[in-house]
């Protein structure tokens, strides 16, 4: 699994086998598999009960898959996510963040309303 903003050119090595998008606007096409959720940067989820669900499917996927989860800078609702799913995971929401702080961008999850929502979240 990474996290990428998709304004930086793509990482060497393989591509993914599916990517999650984080995104005000439809992604541009990319040949492997794409999900989308609607996400204003600087802001939350549009619908945070799809959030979830294509979360879930990412997290199950994972196990055999190469997977990404990508927003456009890679920071905010990248961290926010890859949050989420560290909770899928195991790790507590409480400390999510700083999971994903730890191990992916020291600044990931950038607003305050983006933390409290990794704090709410749930497996």
């Amino acid at each position: 699994m990474r996290g990428r903003g998709l304004g930086a050119p793509l990482p060497a090595g393989p591509p993914p086998d599916v990517g999650l998008y984080l995104l005000g606007r439809r992604p541009e096409p990319v040949p492997w598999e794409q999900h989308w959720v609607r996400w204003p940067d600087f802001r939350l989820p549009r619908d945070p009960a799809q959030l979830r669900a294509e979360l879930t499917d990412l997290w199950e996927r994972a196990a055999g898959e190469r997977v990404e989860v990508a927003c456009s800078g890679g920071t905010g609702r990248t961290g926010t996510g890859l949050a989420c799913l560290a909770v899928l995971d195991g790790v507590p929401a409480s400390e999510a963040v700083a999971y994903v702080r730890a191990h992916y961008r020291p600044r990931a999850v950038e607003t305050p309303a983006q933390r409290r929502f990794v704090a709410r979240f749930s497996p």
